[in-house]
């Protein structure tokens, strides 16, 4: 996993409750294991029309939505099943970020796994940030300070798990963090087969 740097980016705004994981990322694409080509199908069926043509109206259809780093959505977001392939779509795509009032769980801590920040703000903050959106002005994201900043004097705060936010400063998904005791572990098997050595 890649570390997670500070994210600058104008961002897209998509003002809908309860976006589901299926609204992400359709059922008829969760046939493959890999993280990688699912960018192009990220809101699928709101982004084309029954013949494949990009919906112009839609925000990631539209310049310079579609090079956004940062994406802000509304209440319960990420709702629905708990497929991974959700976080791997936003990513593909090139999202860092994700800022709501509030994630549904499991997709939640999904985002950590994949290298994205989804960071819960009061929905007055939600609608600050909208309008930076809707004016097409950049906004900062600042994971170590844990502030967003944008172009005026008073930046915003935000909480994160500090264990989570280790992992994403020094890009570690659970095979890396697992990799960091690897020396643990090695000793642990050597002990165990001069213990049990039937076993091995």
């Amino acid at each position: 996993m890649e570390k997670f740097k500070t994210i600058k980016s104008i961002p897209a705004y998509l003002p809908i409750v309860n976006v589901d994981t299926d609204m992400m990322i359709p059922k008829q694409f969760l046939k493959t294991i890999k993280r990688t080509g699912l960018g192009k199908n990220l809101f699928f069926e709101m982004r084309y029309d029954d013949s494949g043509k990009p919906i112009q109206s839609f925000v990631l259809n539209q310049d310079p939505f579609n090079q956004s780093t940062i994406l802000i959505g509304e209440k319960n977001f990420g709702c629905g099943s708990s497929r991974e392939h959700a976080p791997w779509a936003l990513l593909d795509f090139g999202f860092k970020v994700v800022i709501a009032p509030s994630f549904a769980d499991i997709f939640y801590n999904n985002c950590f796994k994949n290298g994205i920040l989804p960071i819960v703000l009061p929905e007055e903050k939600i609608k600050q940030l909208a309008e930076f959106a809707k004016d097409k002005k950049t906004i900062e994201v600042n994971l170590e300070e844990q502030k967003i900043t944008k172009g005026d004097n008073q930046p915003i705060e935000f909480d994160v798990d500090p264990f989570q936010k280790d992992c994403l400063i020094n890009g570690l998904d659970d095979i890396g963090i697992t990799l960091k005791k690897s020396e643990s572990i090695t000793k642990f098997i050597s002990n165990q087969k001069n213990k049990t050595p039937w076993l091995f």
